[in-house]
Protein backbone atom coordinates (compact mmCIF):
# COMPACT_ATOMS: atom_id res chain seq x y z
CA UNK A 1 0.00 0.00 0.00
CA UNK A 2 2.84 2.30 0.89
CA UNK A 3 4.53 1.44 -2.38
CA UNK A 4 1.33 2.22 -4.25
CA UNK A 5 0.95 5.60 -2.45
CA UNK A 6 4.55 6.42 -3.24
CA UNK A 7 3.92 5.56 -6.89
CA UNK A 8 0.84 7.78 -6.96
CA UNK A 9 2.77 10.66 -5.44
CA UNK A 10 5.54 10.22 -8.04
CA UNK A 11 2.98 10.03 -10.85
CA UNK A 12 1.25 13.18 -9.66
CA UNK A 13 4.58 14.94 -9.38
CA UNK A 14 5.46 13.88 -12.92
CA UNK A 15 2.11 15.10 -14.23
CA UNK A 16 2.49 18.42 -12.45
CA UNK A 17 6.03 18.82 -13.81
CA UNK A 18 4.86 17.98 -17.33
CA UNK A 19 1.99 20.44 -17.00
CA UNK A 20 4.36 23.09 -15.74
CA UNK A 21 6.71 22.57 -18.68
CA UNK A 22 3.80 22.62 -21.13
CA UNK A 23 2.58 25.83 -19.54
CA UNK A 24 6.02 27.35 -19.98
CA UNK A 25 5.84 26.28 -23.61
CA UNK A 26 2.63 28.27 -24.08
CA UNK A 27 4.17 31.37 -22.54
CA UNK A 28 7.49 31.10 -24.38
CA UNK A 29 5.73 30.17 -27.62
CA UNK A 30 5.01 33.82 -28.36
CA UNK A 31 8.30 35.19 -27.04
CA UNK A 32 10.59 33.35 -29.43
CA UNK A 33 10.38 33.73 -33.16
CA UNK A 34 13.19 31.39 -34.11
CA UNK A 35 14.02 29.41 -30.97
CA UNK A 36 13.51 25.80 -30.02
CA UNK A 37 9.71 26.11 -30.00
CA UNK A 38 9.76 26.48 -33.78
CA UNK A 39 11.80 23.29 -34.07
CA UNK A 40 9.17 21.37 -32.11
CA UNK A 41 6.22 22.07 -34.40
CA UNK A 42 6.54 18.57 -35.81
CA UNK A 43 5.84 16.95 -32.46
CA UNK A 44 2.34 16.44 -31.18
CA UNK A 45 2.88 18.59 -28.09
CA UNK A 46 4.82 21.26 -29.97
CA UNK A 47 2.22 21.45 -32.70
CA UNK A 48 -0.48 22.25 -30.15
CA UNK A 49 1.52 24.74 -28.12
CA UNK A 50 3.19 26.70 -30.90
CA UNK A 51 0.23 28.81 -31.93
CA UNK A 52 1.16 31.67 -34.24
CA UNK A 53 0.55 35.08 -32.69
CA UNK A 54 0.34 38.16 -34.90
CA UNK A 55 0.64 41.62 -33.41
CA UNK A 56 -1.41 44.40 -35.00
CA UNK A 57 -0.36 47.97 -34.19
CA UNK A 58 -3.09 50.28 -35.47
CA UNK A 59 -3.14 54.05 -35.94
CA UNK A 60 -6.77 54.32 -34.86
CA UNK A 61 -10.06 52.49 -34.46
CA UNK A 62 -12.14 55.67 -34.43
CA UNK A 63 -13.01 55.33 -38.13
CA UNK A 64 -15.47 52.73 -39.40
CA UNK A 65 -13.06 51.55 -42.08
CA UNK A 66 -10.34 50.44 -39.62
CA UNK A 67 -12.77 48.49 -37.48
CA UNK A 68 -13.61 46.43 -40.56
CA UNK A 69 -9.90 45.85 -41.29
CA UNK A 70 -9.28 44.64 -37.75
CA UNK A 71 -12.24 42.27 -37.72
CA UNK A 72 -11.57 40.74 -41.14
CA UNK A 73 -7.83 40.41 -40.53
CA UNK A 74 -8.39 38.75 -37.15
CA UNK A 75 -10.99 36.35 -38.55
CA UNK A 76 -8.64 35.20 -41.33
CA UNK A 77 -5.66 34.69 -39.00
CA UNK A 78 -7.86 32.65 -36.66
CA UNK A 79 -9.12 30.62 -39.62
CA UNK A 80 -5.46 29.87 -40.41
CA UNK A 81 -4.88 28.69 -36.86
CA UNK A 82 -3.30 31.77 -35.30
CA UNK A 83 -4.39 34.56 -33.01
CA UNK A 84 -4.11 38.34 -33.17
CA UNK A 85 -3.25 40.89 -30.50
CA UNK A 86 -4.51 44.37 -31.44
CA UNK A 87 -3.53 47.73 -29.98
CA UNK A 88 -4.72 51.08 -31.37
CA UNK A 89 -2.91 54.39 -30.75
CA UNK A 90 -5.74 56.82 -31.61
CA UNK A 91 -3.50 58.93 -33.80
CA UNK A 92 -0.64 59.42 -31.34
CA UNK A 93 2.92 58.63 -32.49
CA UNK A 94 4.40 58.07 -29.02
CA UNK A 95 1.51 55.77 -28.08
CA UNK A 96 1.91 53.73 -31.25
CA UNK A 97 5.64 53.29 -30.60
CA UNK A 98 4.98 52.24 -27.01
CA UNK A 99 2.23 49.83 -28.02
CA UNK A 100 4.41 48.27 -30.71
CA UNK A 101 7.16 47.75 -28.14
CA UNK A 102 4.57 46.09 -25.90
CA UNK A 103 3.57 43.68 -28.68
CA UNK A 104 7.24 42.97 -29.45
CA UNK A 105 7.95 42.25 -25.77
CA UNK A 106 5.01 39.81 -25.74
CA UNK A 107 6.84 37.81 -28.39
CA UNK A 108 4.52 38.07 -31.37
CA UNK A 109 5.73 36.13 -34.39
CA UNK A 110 5.03 38.92 -36.90
CA UNK A 111 4.10 42.56 -36.40
CA UNK A 112 1.59 44.22 -38.73
CA UNK A 113 1.67 48.03 -38.54
CA UNK A 114 -0.91 50.53 -39.75
CA UNK A 115 1.21 53.63 -39.33
CA UNK A 116 -0.07 56.95 -38.08
CA UNK A 117 3.16 58.63 -39.18
CA UNK A 118 5.17 57.19 -42.06
CA UNK A 119 8.48 58.47 -40.66
CA UNK A 120 7.90 58.17 -36.90
CA UNK A 121 7.08 54.44 -37.12
CA UNK A 122 10.49 53.54 -38.61
CA UNK A 123 12.00 52.74 -35.17
CA UNK A 124 9.30 50.09 -34.70
CA UNK A 125 10.82 48.11 -37.57
CA UNK A 126 14.30 48.29 -36.06
CA UNK A 127 13.08 47.22 -32.61
CA UNK A 128 11.13 44.29 -34.09
CA UNK A 129 14.07 43.12 -36.19
CA UNK A 130 16.31 43.05 -33.10
CA UNK A 131 13.95 40.40 -31.74
CA UNK A 132 13.80 38.50 -35.03
CA UNK A 133 10.25 39.68 -35.76
CA UNK A 134 9.27 40.56 -39.33
CA UNK A 135 7.16 43.65 -40.00
CA UNK A 136 4.39 44.14 -42.55
CA UNK A 137 3.31 47.70 -43.34
CA UNK A 138 -0.46 47.51 -43.79
CA UNK A 139 -2.11 50.00 -46.15
CA UNK A 140 0.38 52.74 -45.23
CA UNK A 141 4.06 52.55 -46.10
CA UNK A 142 6.66 52.92 -43.33
CA UNK A 143 9.29 55.28 -44.71
CA UNK A 144 13.09 55.07 -44.40
CA UNK A 145 13.12 51.65 -42.78
CA UNK A 146 13.96 48.04 -43.60
CA UNK A 147 10.31 47.00 -43.38
CA UNK A 148 9.89 43.47 -44.73
CA UNK A 149 6.65 43.79 -46.70
CA UNK A 150 4.05 46.36 -47.71
CA UNK A 151 0.45 45.67 -48.69
CA UNK A 152 -1.93 48.35 -49.88
CA UNK A 153 -3.99 49.49 -52.81
CA UNK A 154 -2.58 51.37 -55.76
CA UNK A 155 -2.90 54.71 -54.01
CA UNK A 156 -1.65 56.85 -56.89
CA UNK A 157 -4.47 55.35 -58.93
CA UNK A 158 -6.94 56.27 -56.18
CA UNK A 159 -5.98 59.92 -56.59
CA UNK A 160 -6.30 59.65 -60.36
CA UNK A 161 -9.82 58.20 -60.03
CA UNK A 162 -10.84 61.03 -57.70
CA UNK A 163 -9.54 63.82 -59.92
CA UNK A 164 -10.89 62.30 -63.15
CA UNK A 165 -14.37 61.98 -61.71
CA UNK A 166 -14.42 65.60 -60.54
CA UNK A 167 -13.01 66.79 -63.88
CA UNK A 168 -15.72 64.94 -65.80
CA UNK A 169 -18.34 66.69 -63.67
CA UNK A 170 -16.59 70.10 -63.64
CA UNK A 171 -14.19 70.36 -66.59
CA UNK A 172 -13.72 74.13 -66.25
CA UNK A 173 -13.23 76.62 -63.41
CA UNK A 174 -11.77 76.80 -59.91
CA UNK A 175 -10.81 73.54 -58.24
CA UNK A 176 -10.00 72.94 -54.57
CA UNK A 177 -7.77 70.12 -53.32
CA UNK A 178 -8.39 68.96 -49.72
CA UNK A 179 -5.74 66.44 -48.77
CA UNK A 180 -5.34 64.03 -45.88
CA UNK A 181 -2.71 63.92 -43.15
CA UNK A 182 0.66 65.30 -44.18
CA UNK A 183 2.26 62.63 -41.95
CA UNK A 184 0.64 59.77 -43.90
CA UNK A 185 2.55 58.64 -46.97
CA UNK A 186 -0.73 57.57 -48.57
CA UNK A 187 -1.97 61.17 -48.49
CA UNK A 188 1.02 62.17 -50.63
CA UNK A 189 0.36 59.29 -53.03
CA UNK A 190 -3.31 60.26 -53.41
CA UNK A 191 -2.23 63.82 -54.11
CA UNK A 192 0.39 62.67 -56.62
CA UNK A 193 -2.28 60.77 -58.52
CA UNK A 194 -4.75 63.65 -58.41
CA UNK A 195 -2.21 66.24 -59.51
CA UNK A 196 -1.14 64.06 -62.44
CA UNK A 197 -4.67 64.70 -63.74
CA UNK A 198 -5.21 68.27 -62.51
CA UNK A 199 -1.87 69.92 -63.33
CA UNK A 200 -1.95 69.29 -67.11
CA UNK A 201 -5.49 70.73 -67.22
CA UNK A 202 -4.32 73.77 -65.29
CA UNK A 203 -1.43 74.23 -67.72
CA UNK A 204 -3.93 74.10 -70.57
CA UNK A 205 -5.94 76.84 -68.87
CA UNK A 206 -9.05 74.70 -68.40
CA UNK A 207 -8.97 74.83 -64.61
CA UNK A 208 -7.24 76.71 -61.81
CA UNK A 209 -6.23 75.03 -58.54
CA UNK A 210 -7.23 77.82 -56.18
CA UNK A 211 -6.67 76.02 -52.87
CA UNK A 212 -4.48 73.07 -51.88
CA UNK A 213 -4.10 71.99 -48.24
CA UNK A 214 -3.55 68.85 -46.18
CA UNK A 215 -5.93 68.12 -43.28
CA UNK A 216 -4.21 67.32 -39.98
CA UNK A 217 -4.68 63.69 -38.93
CA UNK A 218 -7.39 63.23 -41.59
CA UNK A 219 -9.84 65.00 -39.25
CA UNK A 220 -13.14 66.06 -40.87
CA UNK A 221 -13.12 69.21 -38.75
CA UNK A 222 -9.74 70.16 -40.27
CA UNK A 223 -11.15 69.58 -43.75
CA UNK A 224 -14.15 71.71 -42.79
CA UNK A 225 -11.85 74.60 -41.81
CA UNK A 226 -9.86 74.18 -45.01
CA UNK A 227 -13.00 74.26 -47.14
CA UNK A 228 -14.38 77.29 -45.31
CA UNK A 229 -11.08 79.07 -45.98
CA UNK A 230 -11.19 78.05 -49.65
CA UNK A 231 -14.73 79.37 -50.07
CA UNK A 232 -13.93 82.63 -48.27
CA UNK A 233 -10.76 83.21 -50.29
CA UNK A 234 -12.62 82.66 -53.56
CA UNK A 235 -15.98 84.27 -52.72
CA UNK A 236 -17.63 80.84 -53.11
CA UNK A 237 -16.46 80.74 -56.74
CA UNK A 238 -15.52 77.04 -56.70
CA UNK A 239 -16.59 74.49 -59.31
CA UNK A 240 -15.18 71.24 -57.91
CA UNK A 241 -13.45 69.70 -54.88
CA UNK A 242 -11.06 66.76 -54.85
CA UNK A 243 -11.20 65.48 -51.25
CA UNK A 244 -8.75 62.72 -50.37
CA UNK A 245 -11.10 60.48 -48.39
CA UNK A 246 -14.69 60.23 -47.18
CA UNK A 247 -13.94 61.83 -43.83
CA UNK A 248 -12.47 64.94 -45.45
CA UNK A 249 -15.32 64.88 -47.98
CA UNK A 250 -17.74 65.02 -45.05
CA UNK A 251 -16.03 68.17 -43.77
CA UNK A 252 -16.08 69.70 -47.24
CA UNK A 253 -19.79 68.97 -47.70
CA UNK A 254 -20.56 70.45 -44.27
CA UNK A 255 -18.92 73.70 -45.41
CA UNK A 256 -20.78 73.61 -48.73
CA UNK A 257 -24.09 72.93 -46.96
CA UNK A 258 -23.64 76.06 -44.84
CA UNK A 259 -23.37 78.07 -48.09
CA UNK A 260 -26.29 76.35 -49.79
CA UNK A 261 -23.91 74.72 -52.27
CA UNK A 262 -24.09 71.04 -51.29
CA UNK A 263 -25.05 68.86 -54.26
CA UNK A 264 -24.14 71.64 -56.70
CA UNK A 265 -20.37 71.15 -56.40
CA UNK A 266 -18.86 67.72 -57.20
CA UNK A 267 -16.84 66.29 -54.30
CA UNK A 268 -14.72 63.13 -54.40
CA UNK A 269 -13.95 60.74 -51.56
CA UNK A 270 -12.48 57.36 -50.72
CA UNK A 271 -13.09 54.30 -48.48
CA UNK A 272 -16.83 53.84 -49.21
CA UNK A 273 -17.75 54.74 -45.62
CA UNK A 274 -21.47 54.32 -44.94
CA UNK A 275 -22.01 58.08 -44.47
CA UNK A 276 -20.30 58.69 -47.80
CA UNK A 277 -22.28 56.18 -49.84
CA UNK A 278 -25.42 57.63 -48.25
CA UNK A 279 -24.32 61.09 -49.42
CA UNK A 280 -23.73 59.69 -52.91
CA UNK A 281 -27.23 58.17 -52.91
CA UNK A 282 -28.62 61.53 -51.75
CA UNK A 283 -26.58 63.48 -54.31
CA UNK A 284 -24.30 65.61 -52.10
CA UNK A 285 -21.11 63.60 -52.80
CA UNK A 286 -20.07 62.72 -56.34
CA UNK A 287 -18.07 59.54 -55.79
CA UNK A 288 -15.88 57.49 -53.52
CA UNK A 289 -13.16 54.93 -54.14
CA UNK A 290 -13.99 51.50 -52.76
CA UNK A 291 -11.00 49.55 -51.58
CA UNK A 292 -12.27 46.01 -50.96
CA UNK A 293 -11.25 45.72 -47.30
CA UNK A 294 -11.79 41.96 -47.31
CA UNK A 295 -9.12 41.61 -50.01
CA UNK A 296 -6.44 43.57 -48.18
CA UNK A 297 -7.27 42.14 -44.75
CA UNK A 298 -7.33 38.49 -45.82
CA UNK A 299 -4.26 38.82 -48.05
CA UNK A 300 -2.35 40.54 -45.24
CA UNK A 301 -3.39 37.79 -42.83
CA UNK A 302 -2.11 35.13 -45.24
CA UNK A 303 1.17 37.06 -45.65
CA UNK A 304 1.60 37.38 -41.88
CA UNK A 305 0.98 33.70 -41.20
CA UNK A 306 3.32 32.66 -44.05
CA UNK A 307 6.04 34.97 -42.70
CA UNK A 308 5.54 33.57 -39.19
CA UNK A 309 6.02 30.04 -40.54
CA UNK A 310 9.13 31.06 -42.45
CA UNK A 311 7.40 30.35 -45.75
CA UNK A 312 7.75 32.37 -48.94
CA UNK A 313 5.61 35.52 -49.00
CA UNK A 314 4.42 36.37 -52.50
CA UNK A 315 4.92 40.07 -53.23
CA UNK A 316 5.19 40.72 -56.97
CA UNK A 317 5.91 44.47 -56.85
CA UNK A 318 8.25 46.83 -55.03
CA UNK A 319 7.75 50.32 -53.62
CA UNK A 320 10.69 52.48 -52.60
CA UNK A 321 10.32 53.86 -49.07
CA UNK A 322 13.32 56.19 -49.19
CA UNK A 323 15.73 53.49 -47.99
CA UNK A 324 14.92 50.23 -49.75
CA UNK A 325 12.64 48.79 -52.42
CA UNK A 326 10.03 47.10 -50.25
CA UNK A 327 8.48 43.85 -51.56
CA UNK A 328 4.87 44.88 -52.05
CA UNK A 329 1.36 43.70 -52.86
CA UNK A 330 -0.77 46.41 -54.46
CA UNK A 331 -4.47 45.69 -54.91
CA UNK A 332 -6.88 47.35 -57.33
CA UNK A 333 -9.24 50.08 -56.04
CA UNK A 334 -12.73 50.57 -57.53
CA UNK A 335 -14.32 53.99 -58.24
CA UNK A 336 -17.97 54.13 -57.15
CA UNK A 337 -20.60 56.74 -58.02
CA UNK A 338 -24.40 56.96 -57.92
CA UNK A 339 -24.67 54.53 -60.84
CA UNK A 340 -22.45 51.86 -59.30
CA UNK A 341 -23.40 51.79 -55.61
CA UNK A 342 -24.45 48.19 -56.15
CA UNK A 343 -20.73 47.30 -56.04
CA UNK A 344 -20.48 47.85 -52.27
CA UNK A 345 -23.89 46.22 -51.70
CA UNK A 346 -23.18 43.07 -53.74
CA UNK A 347 -19.79 42.75 -52.05
CA UNK A 348 -21.52 42.67 -48.67
CA UNK A 349 -19.73 45.84 -47.56
CA UNK A 350 -22.98 47.71 -46.89
CA UNK A 351 -26.67 46.76 -46.93
CA UNK A 352 -29.03 48.29 -49.49
CA UNK A 353 -31.40 49.58 -46.80
CA UNK A 354 -28.50 51.34 -45.09
CA UNK A 355 -27.10 52.90 -48.27
CA UNK A 356 -30.49 54.29 -49.36
CA UNK A 357 -31.75 55.03 -45.84
CA UNK A 358 -32.18 58.76 -46.55
CA UNK A 359 -33.66 58.33 -50.03
CA UNK A 360 -37.42 57.90 -50.69
CA UNK A 361 -38.11 54.20 -51.15
CA UNK A 362 -39.62 54.67 -54.61
CA UNK A 363 -36.17 55.85 -55.70
CA UNK A 364 -34.36 52.75 -54.45
CA UNK A 365 -32.88 50.49 -57.15
CA UNK A 366 -35.05 47.54 -58.19
CA UNK A 367 -33.93 44.27 -56.67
Amino acid sequence: MKKHSHFVRLSLAAILLASSLAGCGVVSDGSSNSGSTKDNTGSAAGGKDDKIVIGMSMDTLKEERWQKDRDLFTAKVEELGGEVKVLAANGDDATQLSQAEQLISQGVDVLVVIAHNAEATAPIVEKAHKEGIKVIAYDRLIKNSDVDYYISFDNVRVGEFQARAVMEAAPKGNIVYIGGADTDNNAHMFKEGAMSVLKPLEEKGDIKIVYDQFSKDWKPEEALKNMENALTANNNDVQGVVAANDGTAGGVIQALTAQGMAGKIPVSGQDADLAAVQRIAEGTQLMTVYKPIKSIATTAAEMAVSAAKGEEVKADKTVNNGKIDVPSVLLDPIPVDKNSLNVVIEDGFHKLEDVYKNVPKDQWPKQ
